[in-house]
């Protein structure tokens, strides 16, 4: 069910250090990492090799929301969530689409929770042709 966690850090680099010291006995290694102006972005991964846990920089000092990324069986199910959180009102931060930055097959949607938690609906498929 869930696919991934994102962690807003003050230090995004020493969160991704701390896990990957504290839990190397456990496989956790980085993945991937994303730079962006604010800081970057790490994946970290366990044995498989998919990034599960994201440190990023925080928003802001005051607030820092949770990332909970579902998975999603089909870009159908994606698509049938987007619906369903307009349907309830709930703020969208990015609308389905593919993002090749992540890997060619992702599919997501973004939206707020009742509590600002940036929560995902994710599918990991084969490329568009």
């Amino acid at each position: 069910m869930i696919d991934h966690l994102g962690l807003q850090c003050a230090d995004a680099e020493a969160a991704a250090a701390f896990y990957q010291r504290v839990f190397a006995a456990c496989g956790v290694r980085e993945a991937m990492r994303i730079d962006t102006p604010a800081g970057p972005v790490i994946g970290l991964c366990g044995p498989d090799g998919q990034p599960q846990l994201w440190t990023s920089p925080a928003e802001d000092t005051g607030h820092r929301p949770v990332h909970l990324a579902l998975a999603a069986p089909s870009r159908e199910a994606v698509d049938a969530v987007f619906a369903a959180a307009r349907e309830a009102g709930a703020e969208v931060l990015h609308e389905p689409r593919v993002w090749p930055e992540y890997h060619p097959g992702y599919y997501g949607v973004f939206l707020r929770d009742p509590d600002g938690n940036n929560v995902e609906a994710v599918h990991h498929g084969a490329p568009p042709p």
